[in-house]
């Protein structure tokens, strides 16, 4: 049985916010996005890497390089859908929650190390380790977010979950400007010469990003693992393992029934299916939207700025965010985390309002990145803790 409210335990199951969430920073918001554009629009020849198109060729098909990332996403994500709710009733059946966060986080962590290998010439392959980092990612959040409410008691639950986000935000950024630090001091370049490799500047190459979120995400994991109990629920060992996936069947099945009970739990999970579902599709897109949507200029110059920018700007959303999720917090022991969700998502109406209407320049888009990184800390922290207090 575990204590609410230890310190320890709280500071250890916050630790992971610090290790996975550099996942969606580095990989699916800053760095991978920008890499992939790039490797998949240029080619390396003797006088440099020369533009060839955003076109690519998958599977003997052509995409435009953008939307088949927004499909291959998609396709994880559905891989989820479909894997985890049959393993979380296993899980919940067997009371060893611990083992499949494992399970999650060393399957997306060590994906991550494997994007080093990512490459235009073999995309389908390169695409692998993609969606198996995404699947790990999110696969370990389901099992992750289960802690809280038996971690903190419900007048807790806003403020750890806000905590959790807060050390997320931060980690990750560290990282981030690791990683930057990395490609812009140490980046590695090669000089030629008729072909021929001549001299060599730097050591840091930007796939090295990749193993670096991988190497976090694994190692301060090990933190949260040493804290948090093994089992949850029950004991294991006296329970058979014998036709387990047709009792993670019955576990989902039991659960289903006690949710349509539950009118305002029902309500909830209904609303959060669309509002979130808005949140993710402008996080994963905000990137690959502000390359091909802003004006930033032509020529070499303004494609370093480009880039450069959008990085910038995602540091921003980040840190604005670490304040966003304690002030929503504050505003929801006021008038209560329904009026709060509701006050985030009409902000959040018209921020995606304003970018679809007024972003065209950089400027905007900055305005845009800043409104998103406060909104965001808020209806993240916030929904995960709503849901929390609404499970009996």
């Amino acid at each position: 049985m575990i204590t609410k409210n230890d310190p320890k335990i709280i500071r250890a199951w916050t630790f992971y916010d610090w290790a996975n969430s550099v996942f969606p920073l580095v990989i699916t918001s800053a760095i991978f996005p920008n890499f992939y554009e790039y490797v998949t629009s240029h080619v390396t020849t003797e006088t440099g890497d020369k533009f060839i198109g955003n076109t690519i060729t998958c599977f003997g098909s052509d995409f435009k390089n953008y939307d088949i990332y927004s499909y291959v996403y998609a396709l994880a994500l559905s891989v989820v859908v479909f894997i985890v709710p049959v393993l979380s009733g296993i899980a919940d059946y067997l009371g060893n929650k611990k083992r499949f966060l494992q399970f999650f986080c060393y399957l997306g962590s060590l994906s991550c190390m494997s994007l080093f290998f990512f490459s235009r010439d073999h995309i389908e392959l390169s695409f692998i380790p993609f969606i198996t980092a995404t699947i790990g990612f999110w696969g370990s959040l389901v099992y992750y977010n289960s802690y809280l409410p038996e971690i903190a008691d419900n007048d807790n639950q806003d403020r750890v979950s806000a905590k959790g986000f807060a050390m997320g935000y931060l980690g990750s950024s560290i990282l981030l400007i690791i990683c930057l630090i990395g490609i812009m001091v140490f980046k590695y370049e090669e000089t030629k010469l008729n072909g021929v490799v001549v001299a060599t500047k730097g050591f840091f190459k930007v796939k090295y990003s990749f193993l670096l979120t991988g190497i976090w995400w694994l190692g301060f994991a090990q933190f949260t693992f040493r804290r948090l109990p093994n089992i949850i629920g029950g004991h294991s060992e006296n329970k058979t393992k014998k036709g387990i996936f047709t009792r993670g069947f019955k576990e989902i099945k039991l659960v289903f029934k006690d949710v349509m009970k539950r009118k305002s739990l029902r309500r909830f999970l209904a609303s959060y299916f669309f509002y979130n579902m808005g949140v993710q599709t402008v996080m994963v897109m905000a990137v690959l939207f502000a390359r091909n949507e802003v004006y930033w200029g032509q020529g070499e110059t303004a494609e370093k700025l480009k880039t450069t920018s959008l990085i910038v700007s995602i540091l921003l959303i980040q840190f604005l965010a670490i304040g966003g999720s304690f002030l929503f917090s504050f505003i929801s022991k006021k008038i209560g985390n329904i009026k709060t969700l509701g006050i985030i998502i009409f902000l959040w109406i018209i921020i995606c309002f304003c970018t679809f209407r007024f972003v065209w320049l950089p400027l905007h888009f900055y305005f845009i990145a800043a409104s998103v990184g406060f909104t965001m800390g808020g209806i993240q922290a916030l929904s995960r803790s709503t849901y929390s207090k609404f499970l009996p």
